[in-house]
């Protein structure tokens, strides 16, 4: 039987549990120059030590007007490199793999003066109206994925994840509501997602995976439902996508009557459905705190990794708590074996 403390291998990326550490903004940059520091490291080698498997760094950025703030991290230079690689090593030192999330968020950049997007489409009343890319310039933001992903393998992550969910660029291509324009990448609404993938892979080592967070439901009037998220994600398998990361929502105001459950686990249909339909390892997220829950999202094969989000800030330490629990066997740093007893 599986569960969330047996070790789980995906090409070159061996974890010694199946829990992980989504990315989950810090929104704690102080210079606004998207470089990294003693609070994400605190915040990441932290969870490192609370047991974590996979640790994915929050949504880092492949330019400066890329971010949802000027308060968030950013690879598109050189000079970022460093501080991340100071997190990847101390967490390796604790026992824990880390991945980052290369994005981009498009018309949901919150403090760029204009916003750039597939379409002049506003993310709400509220937002400003982003400038469509020119094809050219969809052509070089593709190069600027590349090159986020060359620095971020440069800083020694032990997997790449793409961010094509929650209402950001990609997402914004491959969706219909919001990707209007009539060129290349607007007759195949998955073309800019499938060539950042195949950039991606064209700067990792080949034995590391590549995982792709999707949502695979939109929570509003005209989105598009599982039937078609199964579609792209076909499309973007054959491309070079490894894993997917199987969230829902988050490309515009979600309307009452579709508006997600607020029930545990709600999301799990749709990862295993991902799962299931194209023979891909997922990972699944969205109000997965309890334990016993998570092992059972395991045990019952509905997902290959569970991703304990708000838990996690929450509780550092989530991963030992959840062992003790569950009554599962895990390394305990000896300095906290008193706060873990026998039973």
């Amino acid at each position: 039987m599986l569960d969330l403390f047996t070790p789980y291998s995906l090409k070159g990326l061996d974890l010694k549990n199946r829990v992980v550490m989504p990315p989950m903004c810090q929104y704690s940059v102080t210079e606004k120059d998207g470089i990294a520091n003693d609070w994400h490291y605190t915040h990441y080698v932290s969870r490192a030590i609370g047991g974590t498997g996979l640790i994915i760094i929050e949504m880092t950025d492949v330019e400066p007007d890329g971010r949802i703030s000027d308060y968030d991290l950013g690879l598109w230079s050189d000079e970022h490199i460093p501080a991340l690689a100071r997190i990847v090593e101390a967490c390796h030192r604790h026992g824990a793999k880390v991945g980052i999330q290369i994005a981009h968020a498009g018309r949901k950049a919150e403090d760029a003066a204009v916003p750039v997007a597939p379409s002049a489409v506003p993310f709400d009343e509220k937002s400003k109206t982003p400038r469509a890319l020119t094809t050219e310039e969809v052509q070089e933001m593709v190069e600027k994925f590349r090159k986020a992903v060359r620095r971020a393998v440069q800083a020694g992550v032990d997997t790449i994840e793409l961010h094509g969910a929650h209402g950001y660029l990609i997402h914004q291509f491959h969706s219909p509501l919001t990707n209007k324009r009539s060129d290349e990448y607007g007759k195949d609404l998955t073309q800019f997602g499938v060539e950042v993938i195949r950039a991606a892979k064209s700067e990792m080592p080949v034995e590391m995976p590549l995982i792709m967070r999707i949502s695979a439901r939109e929570y509003v009037e005209g989105g598009y439902g599982i039937e078609e998220s199964v579609v792209f994600s076909k499309v973007y398998k054959a491309a070079g996508v490894d894993m997917f990361h199987v969230s829902a929502g988050g490309e515009g105001p979600i309307a009452a009557a579709g508006r997600p459950g607020t029930h545990v686990a709600y999301q799990v249909p749709l990862a295993r459905e991902i799962k299931q339909q194209l023979d891909v390892p997922v990972i699944a997220v969205g109000r997965l705190d309890e334990p016993s829950l998570a092992n059972a999202v395991i045990g019952n094969e509905d997902a290959d990794l569970v991703a304990v989000g708000r838990a996690m800030l929450k509780n550092p330490y989530w991963t030992l708590s959840a062992a003790a629990e569950l009554n599962k066997e895990t390394a305990i740093p000896k300095q906290y074996q008193f706060g873990f007893p026998k039973k």
